[in-house]
């Protein structure tokens, strides 16, 4: 029942405020409950079941620590980092904060982030803690790790006659053919889709030696790497292996559940690996994920990664930062959270935890967990923290890869300018 009340009341107070994140707990301002409880804030973004577990989560932290108490602010993407930011400049910050990779080093190079380094992280892989590290200190929990994957639709491999490659030796010439061979035998249908970004985009610049940006908060590529990454689309479109531009171009613009993919359109396409589940149900295919290509064929040489699919961060100015460790600890390394949240946001961080609650699983989330696993070898470097305005990136690289296919730029004025703007919008 305390679950179900404290939902209600959530979902009241937003309805109410018509803003997410507001007025966000004056309790937790001046640490105190009335019985002088420690009272930490909590903001996050996410779906009505991520909103439900969290519930839970926290329901169970209160029970078992009964001197601090969560106030909760739930909301939509939307709107969550232009109020956080109000809130951030104001020193109103909340005390515990879902954060997104592309926003991690805005906060953290401000000083507006504690360092956790007293969260126990000795069952994540080394990659797994790297991804929240800047300079200054770790920054970011990871809550659920994601990889990128290669969605394959088997009903349409079946309908163009083509076999389903061996995702452990391909390359990107074999993901040219075969997205050309299934173009030429499918009605309706092409045999790649547009690549979402900036995974796509992070894992060619990955096998080239390069990243998006690197260790010191800087652009990490050389345009050449860019307009590589540019004419390879192109001449997959002109081939024919890829819808044309203005299909693409429309099918960045709709919800996943709209996409080409659960309408069938297309046979290949890159998503991160937790979106398989409901790209799965909403298909209605059996998808399967496979592994990224590479340039020579060898599966390390393609640079695999986990990405962190959120952290759980800290205001700098918590006037309780051993609680505020502790309830995140509590997140990410406790069975009872893990039982709760199950892959909702990924598979869970810790290894332990991870092996136990895919014993658990089944479906396309046993899938999720089985590709997460396989890639475990075969891990390159984490991927450095986007830089200070690289929340900016993927919309400016969406915007040139549009003008690549469009034929409105040529790959090599596409690279040079998107470099540039890029290295305007950092910080």
């Amino acid at each position: 029942m305390a679950t179900q009340r404290r939902v209600i009341r959530w979902t009241a107070g937003l309805a109410a405020a018509g803003l997410l994140l507001s007025a966000c707990g004056a309790e937790a301002d001046n640490g105190g409950g009335g019985d002088g409880d420690v009272v930490l804030s909590f903001v996050w973004w996410g779906s009505d079941a991520r909103h439900q577990n969290t519930a839970e989560i926290i329901d169970a932290f209160e029970e078992a620590h009964p001197g601090i108490t969560i106030d909760p602010t739930y909301g939509e993407w939307d709107g969550y980092w232009d109020t956080l930011a109000t809130r951030t400049a104001a020193g109103d910050s909340p005390d515990i904060i879902q954060m997104d990779e592309l926003y991690l080093r805005e906060y953290a190079d401000r000083g507006a982030l504690l360092d956790l380094s007293d969260v126990d992280v000795s069952q994540f892989e080394d990659t797994v803690v790297d991804s929240g590290r800047t300079e200054g200190g770790l920054h970011g929990i990871t809550i659920g790790i994601n990889a990128a994957t290669l969605l394959a639709n088997p009903d349409l491999f079946e309908q163009a006659g083509v076999e389903m490659p061996d995702d452990t030796t391909w390359t990107w010439d074999d993901y040219q053919q075969i997205a050309l061979e299934l173009s030429e035998n499918l009605d309706g249908a092409w045999g790649s889709g547009n690549f979402d970004e900036t995974l796509g985009f992070q894992t060619w610049a990955r096998q080239h030696g390069a990243h998006l940006s690197n260790e010191e908060g800087q652009l990490g590529f050389e345009p050449e790497v860019a307009e590589s990454y540019f004419q390879f689309f192109l001449d997959m479109m002109h081939q024919g292996a890829t819808p044309p531009a203005s299909a693409m171009s429309e099918d960045q613009a709709v919800s996943p559940d709209q996409s080409m993919t659960t309408t069938g359109q297309v046979a290949m396409r890159p998503w991160w690996s937790n979106q398989a589940v409901a790209l799965t149900q909403s298909s209605g295919a059996d998808l399967e994920l496979l592994r990224m290509p590479s340039i020579t064929g060898n599966a390390q040489d393609a640079a695999p990664w986990y990405k962190s699919s959120m952290f759980l961060s800290a205001s700098a100015g918590t006037e309780h930062p051993e609680e505020v460790q502790l309830f995140i600890n509590f997140f990410v390394n406790s069975e009872e959270a893990a039982r709760i949240d199950m892959a909702e946001r990924g598979m869970p961080p810790n290894a332990e935890i991870r092996e136990m609650i895919t014993e658990e699983l089944e479906g396309p989330q046993l899938k999720v967990a089985e590709y997460i696993e396989a890639l475990a070898q075969d891990l390159g470097p984490a991927e450095p923290v986007p830089a200070m305005g690289g929340s900016m990136f993927p919309d400016i690289l969406y915007r040139y890869h549009d003008e690549v296919l469009f034929e409105r730029m040529s790959p090599a004025d596409a690279a040079e300018a998107m470099h540039r703007e890029m290295e305007a919008e950092i910080r």
